[in-house]
């Protein structure tokens, strides 16, 4: 089977909201970016949840919706959450979950409301992904992804690497032969939340480890006819760098209030809006904004800034790579989807 290989570029065309509607789980994975000592602790009734997705929406007539936690599911009106963002003239939508599915979520929605139902298995075995999800998550997330699709919902999965399961990657295409999987996503473990925290540091991937592994995971899994994206992270000499918070309309949208630009910032209260009164509004000063257009060798100034122990050195002041936006994704999959 012929494949196609592509680097997803920014649009300003359209506009894309992770709105996590809540911060509550209810496992206690050791990778969870969520700090909701800066994020919140509370959940959004469904009047506050409409008033924000008629606003980020505005007037795009393309607006992608990402449903997150937390576990998004936990929320008792996810599905009339989900009606009001198809009403609004949402042009995708899709639910991050971790497979538990709570208040009959696929009884009260249909595949005409719900593009995507997104899992997060972490591990081709139980014992890989229990370890790092908490015990049961495998059995539940498997027997999730065939519930939705048997309700006829697209279904995709996102497999966060990291140091814990990098070596179960290559197991995957031989795993997903068994589950009926629309896409599969590749995630590289972020530095925020539990993971920022000084016993979870060695969880990240060498970017040697992760070259290494990750193309050759994609392409055997685009082979079997699964599309499959994975973030860049690291340029080519010759690649500009590009921000999407300068070219592109993002919007990581938290129960307090907080919506930034650059999921980087989310451990700072570096948000460049901000929801008061149930109108959308610019922060003050110095905020992520400023620090977007900072031009450095290293290419993300976030990256640099937030987590500079992911960045190489040929010499002080030459970098070894430039590090992609964290946004910048790549496509891989069969030529004939």
């Amino acid at each position: 089977m012929q494949q196609f290989k592509k680097t997803v570029s920014f649009s300003a065309n359209a506009v894309n909201v992770f709105f996590h509607i809540l911060t509550r789980c209810n496992l206690s994975c050791r990778h969870c970016y969520i700090n909701p000592e800066q994020q919140g602790s509370g959940s959004l009734s469904p009047e506050v949840m409409e008033k924000w997705l008629n606003i980020l929406k505005g007037g795009h007539m393309n607006a992608n919706l990402i449903f997150l936690g937390g576990e998004p599911t936990l929320h008792p009106d996810l599905a009339d959450a989900i009606k009001a963002a198809r009403k609004i003239g949402y042009t995708s939508i899709t639910v991050d979950t971790n497979g538990y599915l709570f208040h009959d979520i696929l009884e009260k929605t249909t595949p005409e409301e719900v593009d995507f139902f997104s899992f997060s298995l972490d591990g081709a075995t139980r014992e890989t992904n229990d370890g790092i999800r908490g015990k049961g998550c495998f059995e539940t997330c498997v027997s999730g992804i065939r519930k939705a699709k048997g309700k006829g919902f697209s279904t995709s999965l996102i497999y966060t690497v990291s140091s814990l399961n990098i070596h179960e990657l290559e197991k995957m295409p031989f795993f997903l032969e068994k589950l009926p999987l629309d896409r599969f996503f590749i995630q590289v473990i972020g530095i925020r939340g539990k993971s920022a925290g000084p016993l979870n540091r060695e969880l990240q991937v060498s970017g040697e480890k992760w070259l290494d592994t990750v193309l050759k995971t994609a392409e055997k899994i685009a082979g079997m006819g699964i599309p499959v994206s994975y973030p860049k992270v690291f340029l080519n000499p010759n690649e500009p760098f590009q921000c999407a918070g300068k070219a592109a309309k993002n919007y990581f949208v938290f129960p307090n209030g907080r919506v930034y630009q650059c999921p980087l910032c989310e451990d700072f209260p570096l948000h460049s809006l901000e929801f008061k009164e149930h109108h959308l509004v610019q922060t003050g000063k110095i905020n992520e904004m400023d620090l977007f257009g900072l031009d450095i060798p290293e290419g993300c100034v976030m990256n640099k800034l937030i987590q500079p122990e992911n960045l190489d050195y040929l010499s002080p002041g030459v970098p070894k790579y430039k590090i992609a936006c964290c946004l910048l994704k790549e496509e891989i999959g069969p030529e004939n989807r």
